[in-house]
């Protein structure tokens, strides 16, 4: 039980915005625990389903009745201030915690808790981490921002000696964190709705690097500058991965297969450790492999076993999701939604096989377009063909300010063939009358844009041509 809530005599724990990834990762969690959960969300879900099969009261919809009764209100940071039942929990009185205070709290539980950050490869490398455990014995409690086929979904409970989760740098949320093993794959800009420049998001970090115990690990990406910079703010044991830079754990004679597989050697210390080889493509996903090595070897899972599981790992939902083949045309999806993933991920495209590459991208949020324009603008290089849809909004509100076909004119002025088309359905119309056998079609974005594959494969299961 935790000690927080120990002296407390609970009804119910409510969760407002329980049908996120986090959310409700948090609600298997505290329902596992013996707690009485229920929930609101703005629409059902095959997630808020789950939850209501494993007895979790759900409401749909936000409405201040919901949290009458409810001991204790667990928040996600997406939810406004404005929210019905948050505005009635204070007048309530009703104890409130944001999700990050929560998972701060819960770590608290465990002997060991991993805390994965970075601005790209959070999930891939949380992913990885956990299924190594899991594979070695270990029996970890999970947390993943994504879908993981082999644990059923975003989360597992374990048992309380090892704990496994993302952190992101979001709002700072991970500061909120009690870690003692901390990995951080890589400093980027992004997130400029909340960071005011790079310095900010940098200081966010070292915090976060100062957050580890004294005789706690920090993995770090020795080949990141920014990363390295962490070296002199952190007061534990740190441990350096890379390629490019001798490191704790270095991947050497590196090849890749016809498909962009990668295999390569891990040295650590000077001393060889194993072969590894992937079954997911990009150099990106060697680095995020080297962090998990890294991780799991450091904790006290054998070699053997770290390279059984590595071999076997065909990623996580929606992170190079190979869809599926349509008039002889390959479909694939990913969730890149900033520069420096958009590269990495066309990068690994381009080691396939094909004639051409079309890239269908969705901007995710309008400020990070705006931010960002230009280094979106250079990042398609390895795409024969672009083409742009409408910017995503998630959290934010349409200003005017930036359009998609801004992100066009750019790329264009770049030397790169790009269009921008408004719906999904023209879309589809316009890839099935341009593209040609062996070409790839490839999606990206952190919104729905996977919908249009989806309708792709689906034109070709009822014999579209």
């Amino acid at each position: 039980m935790l000690d927080f809530l120990k002296n407390k005599n609970l009804n119910r724990i409510h969760l407002i915005g329980i049908g996120g990834i986090g959310m409700s990762a948090l609600a298997e969690i505290l329902l596992d625990k013996g707690f009485n959960i229920s929930g609101s969300d703005i629409k059902s879900s095959h997630i808020t389903e789950k939850l209501k099969k494993s007895g979790v009261k759900i409401f749909i919809g936000h409405h201040e009745d919901n949290v009458v009764g409810a001991d204790i209100i667990i928040y996600t940071s997406a939810v406004k201030s404005e929210n019905p039942e948050l505005s009635k929990a204070k007048d309530l009185t009703i104890p409130i915690l944001d999700r990050a205070e929560m998972l701060g709290k819960l770590m608290n539980e465990y002997k060991t808790s991993v805390a994965v950050a970075g601005a790209h490869g959070k999930t891939t490398t949380t992913s990885m981490i956990s299924l190594i455990f899991e594979h070695a014995g270990f029996n970890p409690t999970i947390l993943v921002g994504g879908e993981l086929r082999e644990i059923g979904g975003n989360v597992k409970v374990g048992s309380d000696d090892l704990l496994v989760t993302e952190a992101c740098e979001y709002k700072e949320n991970f500061l909120k964190f009690n870690p003692n093993v901390g990995v951080v794959l890589n400093i980027d800009e992004d997130h400029l709705d909340y960071f005011k420049d790079f310095e900010h998001i940098f200081s966010t970090f070292s915090k976060f690097a100062k957050l580890i115990p004294k005789k706690g690990h920090l993995i770090l990406n020795n080949d990141d500058y920014n990363v390295r910079k962490l070296i002199s703010h952190a007061n534990c044991n740190i441990i350096t991965c890379g390629i490019n830079l001798e490191s704790d754990f270095q991947a050497r004679n590196i090849t890749f297969n016809e498909a962009g597989y990668p295999s390569f050697d891990v040295v650590n210390k000077g001393i060889f450790l194993e072969r590894f080889t992937l079954n997911i493509p990009g150099q990106h996903n060697i680095y995020n492999a080297l962090a998990s090595i890294a991780t799991t070897y450091t904790l006290g899972a054998e070699a053997s076993k770290i390279k059984e599981k590595l071999g076997e790992f065909k990623g996580t939902h929606r992170r190079f999701d190979i869809l599926g083949d349509w008039n002889n045309i390959k479909v694939i999806d990913d969730y890149a939604h900033h520069p420096t993933e958009i590269k990495a991920t066309l990068g690994a495209v381009k080691k396939f096989p094909h004639n051409k590459i079309w890239c269908v991208f969705q901007p995710h949020t309008y400020t990070r377009t705006k931010a960002l324009l230009l280094d979106f603008a250079k990042s398609f290089g390895d795409a024969d063909n672009i083409i742009i849809s409408d910017i995503y909004a998630a959290r934010e509100k349409d200003t005017g300010e930036i359009h998609s076909k801004h992100l066009v004119d750019h790329i264009k002025e770049e030397g790169y063939n790009a269009i921008y088309i408004n719906s999904f359905e023209e879309i589809v119309n316009y890839l099935e009358k341009n593209t040609e056998g062996n070409d790839i079609v490839l999606t990206m974005g952190a919104g729905n844009v996977y919908e249009i594959g989806n309708m792709l494969l689906d034109k070709n299961a009822n014999g579209a041509v």
